[in-house]
């Protein structure tokens, strides 16, 4: 007899030999297993918590604006013109079809509103960042305000306006930076929440110029990047590898709450690394965040960033993600995080509230298949969904004490 023989027969097998079905494996006994304590399971409860008036809302205002669908159409949801969300291939390429502010002055009437900031003359290297935001706009069609985990439906409990792009200036880097703090300081006074779509991450420090000036209270600052970004010029002017070292020149900015998560590699230039020393800032390169976990790194940056302060921001630069991942940007280094790893950090961190995001160097001309832009967008809604289901969305407008108007 070999050790073959000891198998039992395929239930075919016994049918055919006039032997009775295979008796079912027994299921294995785990102690401290309750199928009901798992995050699936209770996703699938928490999503019957949710309302379908924006929804129901959305599908009137389709057929109002675009047409009854024709008689042959069952679905009388569906309207002649696509309007809305559906279908994902259709329709103009706002920021998951969130509505469209003509008029930059109605911005105050939603939650948050989304900014695109076509810009990349601070790149020194792979340019193509102006073309970010379309492409993350285009691309984010193919999501839903629905997220599963988080039993967070972004349509239901919120309101997202895109109020388009702010109009920079290709061959000058201070009229843009002019142009692009003027914007964000209307977006914050407004009471939304500016969520910036690059451009590369030379607008990090125009844009919390524009939020800084609209408060007295203090910001703190999360850095996700391989790169330190601290040192002063580069190519005798304020680039992308500048934004920290003038935006914690800020007086109500200060470097100790400059938190920066993943950075390393080969492509950090020491005149950053010697700023960042002299100034005091935080840095845990990915070794770090290894060894202490993600929670824990979590803890870490909240803890420095919010210390003696109001407000924190969040920087967010795509090349912090493995460039396996992320193809489609001007700086991609190995060996930085994983999706998921970042995704968790920033939930995380993003669930004690924000007063602005930002999501930079997005390049699409080097971009495959719209990974990248695709996480860009993720990046967003997972901020987005992580402060509402914390209740924390909306807690930026009490630092609101010097509103600008133009």
């Amino acid at each position: 007899m070999n050790a073959f023989s000891q198998r039992p027969l395929p239930s075919r097998a016994r049918r055919a030999a006039g032997l009775a079905p295979t008796p079912p494996r027994a299921r294995r006994h785990h102690p401290n297993f309750e199928l009901k304590d798992m995050q699936g399971w209770k996703a699938l409860d928490a999503e019957a918590g949710l309302s379908e008036q924006g929804w129901r809302k959305e599908q009137q205002w389709a057929l109002d604006m675009g047409l009854p669908g024709a008689d042959s159409i069952n679905d009388k949801s569906i309207p002649t013109f696509a309007r809305g969300e559906l279908p994902h291939f259709a329709g103009i390429n706002t920021f998951m079809k969130a509505p469209y502010v003509e008029n930059v002055r109605d911005v105050g009437k939603f939650d948050a509103a989304v900014m695109g900031i076509p810009f990349d003359s601070g790149t020194t290297y792979r340019p193509g960042t102006r073309f970010g935001p379309q492409g993350i706009r285009r691309i984010s069609a193919l999501y839903t305000p629905y997220n599963y985990e988080l039993g967070v439906d972004l349509r239901e409990q919120m309101t997202l306006c895109d109020v388009g792009d702010v109009f920079t200036i290709p061959a000058n880097l201070e009229k843009s930076f002019d142009q692009i703090s003027k914007g964000v300081s209307h977006v914050f006074s407004s009471g939304a929440l500016p969520v910036m779509l690059g451009g590369d991450h030379s607008i990090g420090f125009p844009c919390v110029r524009g939020i800084a000036e609209c408060t007295s209270k203090r910001i703190g600052i999360i850095h996700f990047d391989r790169h330190i970004d601290c040192q002063e010029k580069d190519l005798d002017e304020r680039m992308h590898t500048t934004p920290w070292y003038w935006a914690t020149n800020l007086p109500n900015v200060s470097p100790k709450n400059l938190v920066q998560l993943g950075i390393g590699g080969w492509q950090v230039p020491r005149y950053g690394v010697q700023e960042a020393r002299a100034r005091g800032t935080n840095v845990l390169t990915i070794d770090d965040i290894e060894k202490i976990g993600l929670e824990k790194t979590a803890e870490i940056a909240l803890e420095l960033a919010w210390k003696d302060a109001d407000a924190v921001y969040i920087s967010f630069d795509v090349d912090s993600i493995d460039c396996g991942f992320v193809p489609g940007t001007g700086w991609p280094e190995p060996g930085g995080f994983l999706p998921r790893e970042a995704l968790k950090i920033l939930g995380l961190v993003a669930a004690e509230g924000l007063c602005g995001l930002e999501v930079v160097e997005v390049s699409p001309p080097y971009d495959t298949s719209d990974i990248t832009a695709l996480f860009a967008t993720r990046v967003c809604v997972e901020a987005l969904g992580s402060m509402v289901a914390h209740g924390k969305l909306g807690a930026h407008k009490s630092i609101i004490d010097k509103p600008v108007s133009f």
